[in-house]
């Protein structure tokens, strides 16, 4: 992790994965993320397709600070090396986004979980 600030709830980040630079939430606790004794965080990928619904969501570039418009696609929640943590976006999830963000967690969890079509 390149910068001297933990990273934070809500905040979106480039992570290097699989050779690659791919855009990420974090959506683990600060307990977790900030403490010095726990290496990894708990992050939500981004996608440059796919389509809203349960477990996904279309952003735009003005809500995320990436390029294009991209996909939050909870299905894919993942455990994420802090090491790995390569820059820091200066947007970050807003409280309702992350609300959202959660459902998606839950929905793509529970079978029961509630989901309305917009």
């Amino acid at each position: 992790m390149k910068s001297p600030e933990p990273p934070k709830r809500g905040e979106i980040w480039y992570v290097h994965s699989g050779g690659k630079r791919h855009a990420v939430v974090i959506v683990s606790l600060d307990a977790r993320n900030t403490s010095g004794r726990v290496g990894s965080v708990l992050t939500i990928p981004f996608g440059s397709y796919g389509a809203d619904g349960p477990t996904s969501m279309r952003m735009e570039p003005g809500e995320t600070g990436l390029p294009e418009p991209s996909f939050l696609k909870a299905h894919f929640i993942s455990v994420t090396e802090k090491k790995d943590l390569i820059e820091r976006l200066p947007r970050r999830l807003s409280q309702s986004q992350m609300r959202e963000l959660v459902a998606m967690v839950n929905r793509a969890i529970d079978p029961d979980a509630r989901y309305e079509e917009k």
